[in-house]
């Protein structure tokens, strides 16, 4: 069967027409494509339709850092403080979208990496080997530190208000007493994370490839542990990441022909399919894709030239 140009186009025209109709679908169609071999002005085509899925998972990192005077901060300041470092993961979203089409479907780039810290300053992930409130080389236990260490945060906290109510410092003013409080509010600091410790969240985005199979409804994708965050499917510390996957029946009202029309060609329907992302009895957005592997094959009549 020869086919041009013109008349391929028309057909796929006819055909996404007519599909779009039956599926509520927008723009081009990624339900249907043709199948086997065809034969254009510009020779033979052999086409097999096929589905690539991108599963995406956003996971969170809240990562904190206990104090080395964490349990002087109820005693001192009147404030409970993290005892131990603990680290915790959580996805916090999951996102299923086709991984090789260009339509409204397709996955997009993935999100950059996002950290928020709180207590400290983004450059610090520990703390110092000698403690910032050592002043001196006499030796001092723990808690005679920490109790040092309360002092100088009062004593930071009144030269701060000696300075916005000028009783100090009556020489310092625009600029320069704007700079003498951030110094001040970055010292204090400083001594509240040796009390109230350090933490940080940091939110990433990570992407897995799934080629589905046929009559295969359910796909590990990889697996999770809130203490180690995302782990490969075949480390089994850590809960299932699964990618289910419900098809229905597609719709090729209006489109299907007999084999025996003069002129049909071949094409695959894919099959609307919801696809849902679970872990440990929490599902996530599901979202309906087109799956060829799931779908029909159907033979589509070409239009009659007149």
């Amino acid at each position: 069967m020869n086919l041009t140009i013109e008349t391929m186009k028309h057909l796929f025209a006819t055909i996404a027409c007519s599909l779009f109709l039956a599926t509520g679908a927008s723009a081009q169609s990624p339900y249907i494509a043709l199948q086997g071999a065809s034969e254009s002005a510009q020779g033979l085509t052999v086409s097999q339709p096929r589905t690539i899925l991108a599963v995406d998972l956003e996971v969170e990192c809240d990562r904190i850092l206990a104090g080395p005077y964490a349990r002087y901060a109820q005693k001192y300041l009147g404030l409970r403080a993290p005892l131990t470092d603990k680290t915790v993961w959580t996805i916090k979203n999951a996102r299923t979208s086709l991984a090789d089409t260009e339509t409204a479907l397709f996955a997009g780039a993935l999100k950059s990496p996002e950290k928020h810290t709180y207590i400290y300053t983004e450059a610090d992930d520990e703390f110092p080997r000698v403690l910032i409130d050592k002043t001196g080389v006499q030796v001092s236990t723990l808690e005679e530190a920490a109790r040092d260490a309360v002092n100088t945060i009062y004593a930071l906290r009144r030269h701060r208000m000696e300075l916005i109510t000028g009783e100090a410092g009556e020489n310092v003013f625009g600029e320069g007493l704007k700079s003498a409080l951030a110094e001040i509010d970055r010292l204090e600091q400083s001594y509240l994370e040796l009390f109230l410790g350090k933490r940080s969240i940091t939110t990433s985005s990570h992407r897995y490839i799934i080629y589905p199979q046929t009559e295969k409804l359910q796909y590990v994708v990889c697996r999770f542990s809130t203490a180690a965050g995302l782990l490969p499917d075949n480390d089994l510390s850590g809960d299932m990441v699964l990618l289910q996957i419900d098809p229905t029946e597609p719709q090729t009202t209006g489109i299907a022909a007999s084999e025996r029309e003069p002129s049909v060609v071949s094409c695959r329907v894919a099959a609307p399919s919801e696809c849902k992302v679970i872990c440990n009895n929490d599902q996530f957005e599901s979202v309906k894709l087109p799956i060829f592997e799931f779908g029909r094959t159907v033979y589509v009549a070409l239009p009659r030239r007149k």
